[in-house]
């Protein structure tokens, strides 16, 4: 009776043993998750995708080096708004936009871009469009640098260079933008999806910490940011031209509140609630993020 009992317990232990195993593939090597922070994620450590440099983009963001063939490629076109600034068009090749997974680890061939005028930065692009209005741009001929990410806000890189292309923009001082290059650079990306557009101005907007009133608005948007995490999941939020939008959010850690092409910032301290409050005065679809955690709290689309 016991001999025939052997058999029943060696099943019982392999089944143990497979249990522990499979769970343990689902830690943090598995699938991407937006828990770990830029330069800290268990796939940077072991450099599992690509080869981790110990060079930088200049801004902080090191550089994630992957073999010529199949790399990302991006290249940039800048067209004339016929009545406002420019409309960025960006090309890419072996590359896609993730803005559903932006702060997880590095996937092949995902991510999202950067967009720099003269070296600083004005958005990051979850898309191949985006308009670029004239009040950003100072009079003057100017350079304006696309740059590919890994979903880790590593650059993706070849022979030790960024992964980026570059175009230039004239600007008048004034608004309706002048002079325009077709021009491409870097190593490359393929495959597009999602789309983004952004504008400027703005104005009637404010912030209010601890929840305080904000006043009479059209819409409320409520954002959590818990370990990392946004809830709910980034997604767009639908207004009018001319409509007032108030964005609360909460966040567990101190950050700063941004909503591109508005250029308009509210400090977020830890484990308060605070309301920016704002009036979209022009169309187009504007990210809201978190600077330094850089994550995507939610995007405005305004018709």
């Amino acid at each position: 009776m016991t001999g025939r009992g052997r058999p029943g317990r060696r099943a019982a232990a392999m089944a143990v043993v497979a249990a522990l195993v499979a769970a343990g593939a689902t830690g943090c090597g598995g699938r991407a998750t937006t828990h770990h922070k830029p330069g800290t994620s268990h796939e940077q450590a072991v450099g599992s995708v690509g080869t981790l440099l110990a060079a930088d983009d200049g801004a902080g963001h090191r550089l994630r080096q992957v073999p010529a063939e199949g790399a990302p490629q991006v290249r940039v076109t800048v067209h004339p708004d016929t009545e406002d600034g420019w409309n960025l068009e960006l090309t890419v090749q072996d590359f896609h936009f993730t803005p559903d997974s932006t702060g997880g680890a590095a996937v092949p061939g995902g991510g999202h871009a950067h967009l720099e005028l003269d070296g600083r930065k004005l958005a990051r692009l979850y898309g191949p469009w985006f308009h670029l209005p004239a009040a950003q741009v100072p009079r003057g001929t100017h350079t304006l640098t696309v740059r590919l990410y890994a979903d880790d806000h590593t650059a993706w890189a070849v022979d030790g260079r960024p992964v980026q292309a570059a175009a230039t923009v004239t600007g008048t001082g004034a608004s309706g933008g002048a002079g325009h290059t077709h021009a491409g650079a870097g190593a490359g990306g393929g495959g597009t999806s999602g789309a983004g557009a952004g504008g400027a101005g703005g104005a009637g907007s404010g912030g209010a910490g601890d929840g305080g009133a904000v006043g009479a608005v059209d819409r409320t948007v409520t954002v959590t940011v818990r370990a990392g995490r946004v809830d709910p999941a980034p997604g767009r939020v639908g207004l009018r031209r001319g409509q007032r939008v108030a964005l609360r959010v909460t966040s567990d850690t101190a950050d700063t509140l941004h909503v591109h092409g508005y250029d308009k910032e509210l400090d977020l301290p830890a484990g308060r609630t605070v309301a920016l409050v704002l009036t979209v005065d022009r169309t187009g679809l504007f990210e809201v993020e978190t600077h330094e955690s850089e994550l995507v709290l939610t995007q405005l689309l305004v018709r």
